[in-house]
């Protein structure tokens, strides 16, 4: 014990001065990854989950994910790919414990036309009218759309049968028309 305590921290730091710096460079280049790809997981969240703070709050959670497997991330080709499935997972299994509350508020009627003409931009109007459909509908058109998922991969995720995909996808396709020509 008195050995220890008399350990000047020169010596500590000279001793671990390599690792510090290390862990150093890891921290920046964890935070240029961030960078890189906050924009590409709170889109694919926010337009699955519908909701602005909810996907804000997934996104954080990718990022921890990715924080906790980071070694073996950094130099992997796949790197969107598997932050992009950890944040469809992540949003779809947030929607599955709070599917009474969404499927309330996904009954109320929608009316987003005045919305759509304050927004400036065919990107904007589309973004706006895909939060403002019906849960089922936005997951199942975001995860094909935007997520190039076949309808069977969809159906298999979602736990649903192909038939409620498909009809889904149709209905969600069918709202946004109305919603977009407001």
């Amino acid at each position: 014990m008195i050995a220890a305590a008399t350990l000047s921290l020169s010596h500590f730091h000279e001793r671990a001065g390599f690792g510090l710096d290390r862990e150093m460079a890891e921290e920046k280049e964890f935070e240029t990854f961030i960078r890189n790809y906050q924009n590409m997981v709170f889109s694919v969240s926010a337009r699955i989950v519908g909701n602005l703070t909810d996907a804000e709050d997934i996104t954080q959670e990718v990022f921890i994910k990715a924080y906790e497997r980071f070694p073996q991330l950094r130099n992997s080709n796949t790197i969107g790919g598997w932050l992009r499935t950890v944040a469809t997972n992540l949003s779809i299994n947030h929607l599955n414990r709070y599917r009474a509350r969404w499927r309330f508020f996904s009954e109320e009627p929608v009316e987003i036309a005045t919305e759509i003409e304050r927004e400036n931009g065919q990107q904007e109007m589309l973004e706006l009218a895909i939060r403002k459909l019906p849960d089922a509908q936005r997951v199942s058109l975001v995860l094909f759309h935007f997520q190039d998922m076949s309808y069977e991969e969809i159906a298999a995720k979602l736990g649903v049968t192909l038939a409620k995909v498909k009809s889904d996808i149709h209905r969600g396709r069918e709202t946004l028309k109305k919603l977009i020509t407001k």
